[in-house]
């Protein structure tokens, strides 16, 4: 599947929300579209191209494709209850998102990288597919014979500055963490509007 790989500030600008981890991102300083127009050339949005801005939002943050997106959406509307929960549901229990979550990847960018690596592991078995959806009762660890890699030098110190969610019981000295429950939506500050995403696919 192809995915972004521009200037991922380039990103931040454009939707005017901070999408990266890095503390030094221009759009906190700045934080409209990029171009030459500056702050006063950003256009006035109809009610579809806000639906459309927050649709991107949510798409760019967790660095997935527009199929796959529309995907969670018809997986979602098929289920009773609140769509946008179960889209929000969906996209927190992909295990990239997972990864980073937990702090054992600084960003959702590299924690799709240890997956798809095959450093990551569900109920002891290598998964290398981010999308992987993980579920109640599922151990989500790092691979036996990758734990020695420089890329977690430093992960003890990188767990401390982490919070686990809610929903995920994590083991820091086992390096090991269990998914107890669903993802508890109502706890989660989001950037974007869920309700403007499904309107925007409900057209």
């Amino acid at each position: 599947m192809s995915r972004y790989l521009g200037p991922k500030h380039k990103l931040c600008r454009r939707e005017g929300v901070k999408l990266c981890d890095s503390p030094k991102c221009p759009v906190i300083k700045r934080n409209y579209p990029p171009g030459v127009h500056g702050p006063k050339g950003a256009p006035r949005l109809t009610p579809f191209g806000e639906q459309l801005r927050e649709k991107q939002k949510a798409r760019r943050l967790y660095s997935i494709q527009e199929k796959q997106f529309r995907n969670y959406f018809k997986k979602a509307i098929k289920l009773k209850g609140d769509t946008g929960n179960f889209i929000i549901g969906m996209l927190e229990k992909r295990l990239d998102n997972v990864i980073y979550r937990l702090g054992i990847a600084k960003t959702r960018a590299q924690a799709r990288q240890l997956v798809s690596h095959g450093f990551i592991t569900i109920n002891e078995k290598k998964v290398n597919i981010p999308s992987y959806e993980v579920k109640i009762k599922d151990i989500v660890g790092i691979s036996k014979s990758k734990i020695n890699k420089k890329v977690f030098l430093e992960l003890d110190k990188q767990l401390k500055k982490s919070k686990s969610p809610s929903w995920i019981h994590f083991d820091m000295d086992k390096k090991i963490a269990k998914v107890t429950e669903e993802p508890n939506v109502a706890d989660m500050k989001n950037i974007f509007n869920v309700q403007s995403i499904v309107e925007f696919y409900s057209r």
